[in-house]
Formats: structure tokens, sequence, C-alpha cells
């Protein structure tokens, strides 16, 4: 999950830029990224009373939705098979990530109960936002997205990433390419054994989309995880000097609610919260949830007391879940 942390901070990073002096750069920067108007009234977000008195007594936290979408192409929703809460924790000195895990079985306006995945591609992020905030009493006003071949775009543009392949993964991750491929009218390069290896873009997302071995969507998790950690040891090793063209070349392939001037805000936070700490989390927690087929439809059905509270004593209190 600390891959998340830079591709995100990849967006707010830039207002180092703005300390230093450099506004006119930094907006310049910032413009590049694709800006797309949510409403923001509580209503709309689907925050709750309960929620505001948390944020009022939690002022130094600020939420943030980061929603990873497997679409063909920018014109449709998609589903958000990647969604994480990130939260700028200046408390604590930490940035963590709570991974909401897809196949949760939620409440999504207007759509009744169904998987946490659907929300996105019914409404977008509007819904999406609305739907975590429902569901987990949460108070998140902003998102940032990546499509897969947006990531994948990411990925080629720090140079790959190193990822340590399994065996059983290797003719899944050709079979991927090979649909991506398709699709894209692109030439690809098959991996060709197991082990330690720099990853491309197209091979990267096609390792991170692998559902049908030993652990499933969990492990399938984990992967996407893995890829992302990658891209942040990745962006760490770069040079201060070559950082600004690093950034530039990031932000044209993500998509965010937020404005120049909310990032460069949010980016300030990040700089003065000092954060030296990254952490993540998965919710629900092992012990608290239950797989039931439904209508011939698996979903994930949790125990959803405890998972909100644990979530929030994350969040807010830096109490770590712990297993039954």
């Amino acid at each position: 999950m600390k891959r998340w942390k830079k591709i995100v901070l990849s967006l707010f990073v830039i207002c180092v830029l703005v300390v230093g002096g450099g506004f006119g750069y930094a907006f310049y920067q910032l413009s590049k990224m694709s800006t797309t108007k949510i409403s923001k009234t509580d209503a709309d977000l689907g925050i709750k009373s309960t929620a505001i008195t948390k944020v009022e007594q939690s002022t130094d936290i600020t939420n943030v939705a980061l929603f990873g979408v497997d679409r063909r192409n920018k014109s449709d929703a998609g589903r958000s098979d990647s969604m994480i809460v990130l939260s700028i924790d200046q408390k604590h000195k930490k940035i963590k990530m709570s991974s909401l895990m897809r196949d949760f079985y939620v409440s999504v306006d207007g759509h009744g109960q169904t998987k946490l995945t659907h929300a996105y591609a019914y409404g977008g992020p509007q819904l999406a936002i609305k739907t975590i905030n429902e569901n987990f009493n949460l108070d998140i006003r902003d998102y940032v997205t990546v499509d897969f071949y947006d990531l994948e775009k990411l990925i080629d543009a720090l140079g790959g990433v190193k990822i340590n392949v399994e065996q059983d993964e290797v003719s899944l991750i050709n079979s991927y390419m090979s649909e991506t491929a398709r699709i894209e009218k692109k030439s690809f390069t098959k991996v060709t054994g197991a082990g330690p290896q720099n990853l491309s873009g197209i091979q990267a997302v096609a390792y991170s989309r692998i559902r049908y071995t030993s652990g499933d969507d969990f492990k399938r998790t984990e992967r996407q995880r893995t890829v992302l950690t990658g891209m942040f040891t990745k962006i760490q090793s770069v040079e201060a000097s070559e950082f600004p063209s690093v950034v530039s070349n990031l932000l044209p392939f993500t998509e965010t609610s937020m404005n120049s001037i909310d990032i460069m805000k949010l980016g300030t936070k990040v700089i003065a919260s000092k954060s030296t700490t990254s952490d993540q989390a998965r919710f629900p927690v092992d012990g608290y949830w239950e797989g039931k087929m439904m209508s011939g439809v698996w979903y994930l059905v949790a125990d959803m007391k405890a998972t909100v509270n644990q979530l929030h004593k994350y969040i807010y209190d830096d109490i770590k879940p712990v297993a039954k």
C-alpha cells in the first residue's frame, strides 16, 4: 500500500516547489491533471452528522479516496477494483492507507445491497465516495483515480517495477497481456519465467489483475499493493534534480476532484506534518467477515459494526486492527 502513497504524493509533491517559491511552475504542472467536479454537499457525499462530529474532533486528519478503475476507455465509468482511503494524519505523523475489499456487501444509494466495486460503475466517483461515506461513516470529500491503462503508462514512465513473479502467475500474466495488447493494438513482450524481474507497464498491470490462483481476490489485492509498492520505491529513488520531470510525466495520467489550490493545500499539510511513516490495513479484518452466495453471486459479508469501529480507530486513533 505504500505504493499508493507515492502515486498520490506525486500529486502533492509539487507543493515542495511552492514552498521553494515556484508558484507559477507548480500551477503549470498541476494543470496537467484531469479535474472532475463533483458535488461537495454533505447530502450528496453521504456525510452524516456523526462523521462531521468526528472530523471536528480530529481536524488534523484528512481523508481522500483513491480508486484504481477497470475500464476500457475514458468514456466508461468502470468498476473500482482497488479502493483505498488515504488518511493524512498530522497528529500521529503518518500517512495511512485503508484498503476496502471490492466484494464488500454494502448499500449503494438507488441500487440496494450489492458489491462496493459496483458503486463506481453505477455513478462514478460521486456515488463511490457517497457509498464509502454512508457505509463506513466517513467524511471523504475528494478522490484520485487511475485506470489500468493509465497505470500502465505511469509504470512505464518510471522505467518499470521490480516484481518477484511466481511460477503459476507466468501464463496468466501473458494471457492478460494478450487481451490488453489486442484492445490497444500494440505488441508486448512475454514473461518467460518466474523469479525477481523488472516488469514493464503492460506486464505489471497484467500481474496485478490475476485472480485465478490460490488466494483469489485477497491475493490479487496483495499483487496490486506489490506493484504500487514497487512504484513507490522507484519514485523514492529518483534524484532530487530529476523529480520535477518525473512528476510532470505522472500527472497527466491521473484524475481528481481537487483543483490546483486544493492539492497545494493538501500537499502543504503533508509537508507540515513531517510524516515519515506510512502504514496500511485491509478491511474487513480476518475473522469479521464471511463469504456468502446470493442469487448465484459471491459476496463478502462483514460484521459492519465491528468493521466501522476498527476503521475509525485506525484512521483517527492510530490503533491497528487485529484479526480474530
